[in-house]
């Protein structure tokens, strides 16, 4: 029997693990009940498995004797998204649900070594990694700083991504910035408050807000490269609480994010730069505490020729999608790949329409994509392990 087969065998407890997950969603750092039930299931399975890792994270472990190694890392998270799917195993947990698939992920990779389990690679060392908080809380980081790759060293580590709009049986990566990076930002902008009939007398700083906005953009289209890709937006303000008074401040919040370090230093310094010589011509004070979140997702080309080379033997190369230009969200599996070589791939879902797109109430990850997800697994670990170098950094 194959690989295709046997896996093919596991489909209905695939199921059956992503129906329970889903209707059971934990957030960031909250998934106590995921943990055991992934920490349970791996030790069915007879795999070595270390709990707590990065406070709610699993890692289980593989050894075939002396060789190579290689991690292969899902997601476990919820979000903060009250369900509108209708399905019999939506949300148990109000006001939380699996809308970002990782209920789809966590269980792809477990029944990926669970088969592994029984049928293990030639050689080598394959770490599984489950991962907590990865929506928002950079839990990749914090496994990370708890010493996930001293504790199980890697030469190289590999994620996946369900992909709405992109069809079942199809994958899409390339080499170089996969997703951005996410930092957030908030400027507190001080003017002087006065009566809205009398506004010479104040320094108005809903004008230089405004101001501000508008030298910010500038940065991107006229600061930046054409070829080079930046976002910087405004998601909040907030300002004043009556109808004739302008008030003494500001507040804006929002996102900027990038595909590259160089663009990243660029936007921080620019907006800090422009926002205080703009507050400056109107007699005005700013305040830029800028958060560097999450670093862009930055593929590295060997490790993405073997991601590469394992979809088209699970999928076919026809099924593989270079050209898909990088996604201007974000993904904290960036923050492994700056420690360890690695790739990045999206996993075709299946049709976006009626909402079914990711962070929507209406999303839910399609069972259809289960085993070619595991499929994908065994293959990538297999060509990690059996490549003619594999030496770290």
């Amino acid at each position: 029997m194959n690989v295709s087969d046997t896996v093919k065998a596991l489909e209905p407890r695939l199921i059956e693990w992503r129906h329970d997950l889903h209707a059971n969603p934990e957030t960031a750092f909250e998934e106590h009940r995921t943990a055991a039930f992934v920490a349970r299931e791996l030790r069915a399975a007879g795999l070595e498995v270390h709990e707590g890792i990065g406070r709610t994270g699993v890692v289980a472990v593989l050894r075939n004797g002396d060789g190579p190694s290689v991690g292969l890392r899902a997601d476990m998270d919820a979000l903060d998204i009250t369900e509108t799917t209708g399905v019999p195993y939506a949300s148990t947990t109000p006001g939380k649900m699996h809308a970002c698939g990782h209920d789809g992920h966590t269980a792809m990779l477990l029944g990926a070594a669970c088969h592994m389990a029984v049928n293990p690679p030639s050689r080598g060392t394959v770490v599984f990694i489950f991962q907590p908080a990865e929506e928002n809380e950079g839990g990749a980081r914090v496994m990370v700083e708890d010493g996930l790759f001293d504790r199980f060293p890697v030469d190289c580590v590999f994620g996946m991504h369900n992909w709405p709009g992109l069809p079942v049986g199809q994958f899409a990566l390339h080499g170089g910035a996969m997703m951005a990076a996410q930092d957030n930002f908030e400027l507190k902008i001080i003017g002087k408050g006065s009566h809205a009939g009398m506004p010479h007398q104040g320094i108005d700083p809903i004008l230089v807000a405004g101001q501000i906005n508008t030298a910010w953009q500038a940065i991107v289209s006229r600061t930046l490269s054409p070829a080079d890709a930046g976002v910087i937006s405004i998601t909040q303000i907030h300002a004043g609480d009556t109808w004739n008074i302008i008030p003494e401040s500001v507040l804006i919040r929002g996102t900027a994010r990038s595909l590259s370090p160089d663009v990243r230093d660029r936007l921080e310094a620019e907006m800090e730069h422009r926002a205080r010589l703009v507050a400056e011509t109107f007699g005005a004070r700013a305040e830029l505490d800028y958060q560097r979140r999450y670093p862009a997702t930055i593929n590295t080309q060997p490790e993405t020729d073997i991601a590469r080379a394992a979809a088209e033997a699970v999928v076919g190369e026809d099924a593989i999608r270079q050209d898909m230009p990088a996604s201007m969200g974000a993904e904290d599996f960036s923050f492994m790949l700056e420690k360890i070589p690695g790739a990045y791939i999206w996993m075709g879902n299946g049709s976006a329409e009626g909402g079914r797109n990711l962070h929507n109430p209406n999303y839910d990850f399609n069972d259809e994509a289960l085993t070619v997800g595991v499929q994908y697994w065994i293959e990538v670990a297999r060509r990690a392990l059996t490549r003619n170098s594999t030496t770290r950094d």
